[in-house]
């Protein structure tokens, strides 16, 4: 009398990985994540070694972790991948302060972010 397992959260030829508690604005980290949507999975590892942006490489091993999800896990085959899904979330936000002129109080606001990467299998004639 054992539970049901789990249903699965992707579909059958997808992969997801997630990462959680990213030290940086969910709208700096969006600007990542729409430069690799929909890219093949090598051009897309490309195009983030290649980001000048600090956050880039925290972009990066998300993606390898899905696309290793996506052969370990899943038996996909990682030259037919894509990047279905790439979508940012806002986390936490930490307040801090400055004191400021005339007994005043500077806000300083911290924000983290989270990002979720789906990555898909597609055939060869469909990605060109």
């Amino acid at each position: 009398m054992s539970k049901d397992k789990n249903p699965r959260r992707v579909a059958d030829d997808e992969a997801m990985a997630k990462l959680r508690m990213l030290k940086t604005s969910p709208q700096k980290l969006n600007l990542l994540a729409g430069m690799i949507r929909g890219k093949s999975v090598d051009k897309a590892l490309t195009d983030l070694t290649f980001s000048k942006k600090r956050i880039a490489l925290d972009v990066k091993k998300c993606l390898q972790s899905a696309i290793a999800n996506a052969e370990n896990n899943h038996n996909l085959d990682v030259d037919e991948l894509i990047v279905a899904e790439a979508y940012v979330g806002k986390n936490l936000t930490m307040k801090r302060g400055r004191p400021r002129a005339r007994g005043r109080f500077g806000k300083i606001m911290k924000p983290f972010a989270e990002l979720t990467i789906k990555v898909r299998q597609v055939q060869a004639e469909e990605q060109a």
